[in-house]
């Protein structure tokens, strides 16, 4: 479903992303995680189409990026860390404005559909209400009614849970659940541990633009040799990487706005 082939972004001398290559299959629920600075960002906005990559190819349900972008597009859901909404708008007007950028026809079905996801995300009572008066939460789940209006087959998340109280956070988790049950692949960037254990099968860890671990939270921790949770398996890896490399490149260079 998703294939990320010799991937990279290169700013100057600085390599954010070196040379990535990922499969993820269709229904999986992947997690990508990875210190400030290590390239998390800077791939999947790649893969959303945001930024255009310095090498190599990305496959989303057999569409290439580059060569197809807008079939490959079309499959996709993206929920950016910061997602930037019109606030003059209301719910409602954004929620449609997204569906036409998908071609979606503004007929009674896409009526009942938008009316369930606002009704879904806690957000019906708001639809008629401007952007500006949301919280930051709301405002969050509005953004996530807008990467599933046109139905994808793959969501491209990151940092899902910042700014979720914890019964949003909760809601939202048991929505990606229930995507991922409809044979929705996920696609999650987290830096919360606890949440790519409790969603994740299988992660990946990133660090100075390049996977260093792949697997499930088993796997990660006995490739970290520690009987711990997945905090310690982390911090073990990420360590020894450091240690055998010294500072990536990430930590030591400027930080590029769209890092």
């Amino acid at each position: 479903m998703i294939q990320l082939i010799d991937l990279s972004k290169k700013y100057k001398s600085l390599r954010a992303v070196d040379g990535i290559n990922l499969k993820v299959e269709q229904g999986a629920r992947f997690g990508f995680l990875g210190p400030n600075g290590a390239g998390k960002t800077t791939t999947i906005k790649m893969m959303a189409g945001v930024l255009m990559p310095t090498a190599g190819r990305i496959i989303i349900n057999g569409h290439d990026l580059e060569k197809d972008p807008v079939a490959a597009k079309r499959c996709v859901g993206f929920i950016p860390d910061r997602p930037f909404l019109y606030e003059k708008l209301t719910g409602l007007e954004f929620i449609y404005f997204v569906a036409g950028l998908y071609g979606l026809t503004r007929d009674n079905g896409l009526n009942r559909r938008i009316g369930d996801l606002l009704d879904l995300f806690g957000l019906a009572r708001w639809g008629e209400e401007l952007i500006e008066g949301y919280s930051h939460g709301m405002k969050q789940r509005l953004v996530m009614c807008g990467a599933l209006v046109h139905r994808p087959k793959v969501l491209i998340v990151d940092e899902p849970m910042v700014g979720l109280d914890p019964r949003g956070a909760r809601l939202v988790k048991n929505i990606f659940r229930e995507q991922v049950e409809k044979g929705v692949t996920l696609f999650m960037s987290t830096h919360s541990l606890d949440v790519a254990q409790e969603i994740c099968d299988e992660i990946a860890i990133i660090q100075g633009g390049r996977l260093i671990a792949i697997g499930t939270g088993d796997s990660l921790r006995r490739q970290a040799g520690v009987d711990g949770n997945l905090e310690e398996a982390f911090l073990r890896l990420t360590e020894e990487k450091e240690d055998l490399h010294g500072p990536s490149d990430s930590s030591i260079a400027p930080r590029h706005p769209g890092f």
